[in-house]
């Protein structure tokens, strides 16, 4: 019951996750980050197959290293996002990845941008967009409240409206959620909307063994 998310605001992307790692009908962990910081001023927000998400979205992160140590500068936004569309495709004729991907960023000559690219390598460049179950809650809250050039305070508002329609709506919701934001000063954690915490795992000293 994956939900990734994200809008457009006035100079700044906001996307927001879930945080739950789940397999069949097991809950293996409630603090599962899927936003992953591509580099300064780009996040990935990834949902799909557990494998596929964590070794395609380290494959393009590493890739735009490379890119940046070779040549000095980094990959806009925008070739990001194509150069990601690329490895899908590719990967779609051969062993495809199970993933779908929302990727923010913030460039110094074209401002915020969010593109939407799915498992089967589509890719469009969005003011809004949404994965998973939780998609059809979020996007229709989106169409209500979501306007051009939304401060942050209004854009936070609306992320909390879609986390409150997805945990009162959906019948298998995710308890935690993480929120990022990209803006001209670089991309950053914003804030956890937890309602669940992991209990520790017990320690053998405190069980007296």
């Amino acid at each position: 019951m994956e939900c990734v998310f994200g809008l457009v605001g006035d100079g700044f992307v906001i996307v927001a996750s879930d945080t739950s790692a789940v397999n069949s009908i097991l809950v293996h962990k409630t603090n599962e980050d899927k936003i992953m910081k591509l580099d300064s001023h780009k996040l990935v927000a990834a949902s799909g197959e557990s494998g596929d998400r964590v070794q395609f979205t380290e494959y393009i992160q590493k890739n735009v290293a490379l890119y940046q140590f070779r040549n000095g500068i980094p990959l806009t936004t925008a070739a990001a996002a194509n150069f990601t569309r690329g490895e899908l495709a590719t990967a779609l004729r051969k062993n495809p990845y199970m993933v779908n991907i929302l990727l923010a960023g913030y460039d110094k000559e074209t401002g915020p941008s969010l593109y939407y690219i799915d498992y089967i390598a589509t890719l469009h460049k969005v003011d809004r967009g949404a994965f998973g179950y939780g998609s059809y809650f979020c996007l229709s809250m989106m169409d209500r409240h979501y306007h051009s050039g939304m401060s942050v305070e209004e854009a936070v508002e609306l992320v909390d409206k879609c986390i409150a329609e997805i945990q009162s709506r959906l019948v298998m919701a995710p308890p935690n959620f993480v929120i990022k934001i990209v803006d001209r000063d670089g991309a950053r954690e914003y804030a956890w909307r937890e309602s669940v915490k992991d209990t520790p795992t017990a320690q053998p000293e405190a069980l007296g063994v």
